[in-house]
């Protein structure tokens, strides 16, 4: 079949219905039988100051605990005993939203306290069957490669000592799959039971405006394919056109706190980094944290 990149995306692709993290799941029905045999599932957001691809996190972490029996969410870039979240979600002592006031900045949103108080509200419902955090810290490292190492460590030790799967939900510069990040090290460790997902985007506010990327970027043609926000396999069949497109040196938005709107991640292939992505088009600030 000579089917172009913009086909083949609006043939698999799953579009994507809601931003609500109460909201039925039946959007997300495909990642049922992809995390089937997983044991992690990174979730890594192009940028974490992106209202959109915080919810769909949100949305993909309770279809994964509801869905696939995951129990564990690993949520990069702080330690939840240290705020107390973790007490917070298992007992019910202590005030969320004071917990997130001190923790790093990129936790102090409404969508991440959205995600706490979904924690615990399972917890009240399941108390034998309880979702609870990973200790998974990302200690600081004299260089690059040894915090990536730690974090694969930390992720992979829970999952043994617990026996939970685990969702691991942080940026994708750490959940990409590839040699030396995180996300290398749980593909060697745990082969086909490590699913990754990328959550990308074409543009919008964050807040400083983000204009869509060179034409070059593997997000060009996602956005092209004219669909809002989706689901999309990367590992479905595909033509030769598709092929060379995800086998390619990749540059994708990587934007970080300085919201730098030239920032981005190379050094792979979008179709090695990823499994599945889950694009929106635009894209708005998330919501800080109100007292």
């Amino acid at each position: 079949m000579n089917e172009t990149v913009s086909q083949w995306i609006r043939r698999h692709a799953w579009p994507l219905t809601t931003l609500d993290p109460q909201a039925p799941l039946g959007d997300l029905l495909p990642l049922r039988d992809l995390a089937a045999d997983a044991a992690v599932v990174t979730v890594g957001a192009s940028t974490r100051q992106a209202h959109e691809l915080s919810a769909i996190a949100h949305r993909i972490l309770r279809f994964l605990v509801e869905e696939r029996g995951f129990r564990s969410l690993a949520l990069e870039g702080d330690d939840p005993v240290r705020v107390g979240l973790d007490a917070y979600v298992s007992t019910g002592r202590g005030d969320p939203r004071a917990a997130l006031a001190e923790a790093r900045p990129f936790w102090r949103t409404e969508e991440i306290l959205g995600v706490v108080s979904w924690m615990r509200a399972h917890n009240e419902r399941h108390p034998h069957d309880q979702v609870r955090f990973a200790d998974v810290r990302g200690q600081a490292a004299p260089a690059r490669e040894d915090l990536e190492r730690r974090l694969a460590d930390d992720t992979i030790g829970w999952h043994e000592r617990s026996g939970d799967k685990i969702v691991y939900w942080g940026g994708i510069a750490h959940t990409r799959d590839s040699p030396g990040s995180l996300g290398g090290h749980l593909r060697e460790r745990f082969g086909p039971a490590y699913l990754s997902i990328g959550l990308t985007f074409e543009d919008g506010t964050l807040p400083v405006p983000v204009p869509a990327p060179p034409a070059d970027f593997a997000e060009t043609p996602l956005s092209a394919a004219g669909l809002d926000a989706f689901l999309l396999n990367l590992r479905a069949e595909r033509p030769d056109a598709v092929r060379a497109w995800l086998d390619a040196p990749a540059r994708t938005r990587l934007i970080g706190p300085a919201q730098d709107p030239a920032e981005h991640l190379s050094g792979g292939t979008f179709g090695g980094w990823f499994d599945v992505v889950a694009h929106h088009r635009h894209v708005t600030p998330v919501r800080l944290l109100s007292q």
